[in-house]
């Protein structure tokens, strides 16, 4: 079993007096996919936005391959190997495809390794390969995800921060999209933390899930056996109960709040 690349300890980040994480723990091994369920407003977002340093917390601690990097300014975070696909995209619209992908390898000086992978990219991503030239603002929602993606791979990382990458998209691209992040990770061994509101397909990729609500873990378990949580099934997966056994789940979620 490979050691924690990632670990959180009771983290604590807010926005001015509202507190959207609290106390948060949890681990990320090396070589893993792991995912962050919870609905919207839940704190997913936040929780890596503490990670790549956009947001500092305010308690507890964010160790990363064994350094403390809580407080860490982003580029130094993205340095030490972590990259992160945001909510939205966030591509360079007027940019080409090209360009946004050699952004993403704006630390590196190795040529010859930013070459071969802008090559290993378009191999994922052939879509991207013929759009090279087109501004990234005219690609569909679809293809700027998968430049997202393409752009944080340029930086050849050690971990992936993943936000809603099936968001907005057709269940024909989110499939594809998936496969190739679990193609990633199978096969450049790249460790992924995926925050993802599809929970059925995250927790068929993740080898390990976490819950938030309202800022909190409520519940963390192998990805198989979230999967086969009645609470998961009802509330995450849509397979609803009724009578006593229902309600009794209803009460239970509650308490999680």
């Amino acid at each position: 079993m490979s050691a924690p690349l990632l670990v959180l300890a009771n983290v604590e980040t807010a926005y001015g007096p509202i507190i959207a994480i609290r106390g948060v723990s949890l681990q990320v091994r090396g070589g893993t996919i792991v995912t962050v369920l919870g609905a919207n407003g839940a704190g997913k977002t936040t929780l890596l936005k503490t990670i790549s340093g956009v947001m500092v917390p305010t308690k507890g601690s964010v160790v990363y391959a064994d350094r403390e990097i809580r407080g860490l300014a982003p580029d130094r975070v993205v340095r030490l190997g972590i990259a992160h696909v945001p909510e939205g995209r966030e591509v360079f619209a007027y940019l080409t495809v090209r360009e946004n992908l050699l952004m993403g390898a704006y630390l590196r000086r190795d040529r010859e390794g930013v070459a071969e992978d802008l090559e290993r990219v378009y191999g994922y991503f052939p879509i991207l390969r013929e759009r090279t030239g087109q501004a990234a603002g005219q690609l569909s929602g679809g293809e700027q995800q998968m430049l997202a993606i393409g752009r944080a791979l340029m930086l050849r990382p050690k971990l992936l921060l993943l936000d809603e990458p099936s968001l907005g998209l057709s269940p024909l691209l989110v499939g594809e999209i998936f496969r190739i992040i679990e193609r990633v990770n199978r096969e450049e061994g790249v460790t992924m933390l995926l925050v993802e509101q599809n929970a059925n397909i995250a927790l068929g990729l993740a080898e390990y899930g976490y819950v938030l609500e309202v800022g909190r873990v409520v519940m963390e378990d192998t990805g198989q056996r979230l999967r086969e949580k009645d609470d998961i099934k009802e509330f995450y997966l849509g397979i609803k109960e009724s009578g006593v056994r229902g309600a009794r789940r209803w009460k239970r979620r509650k308490r999680w709040r």
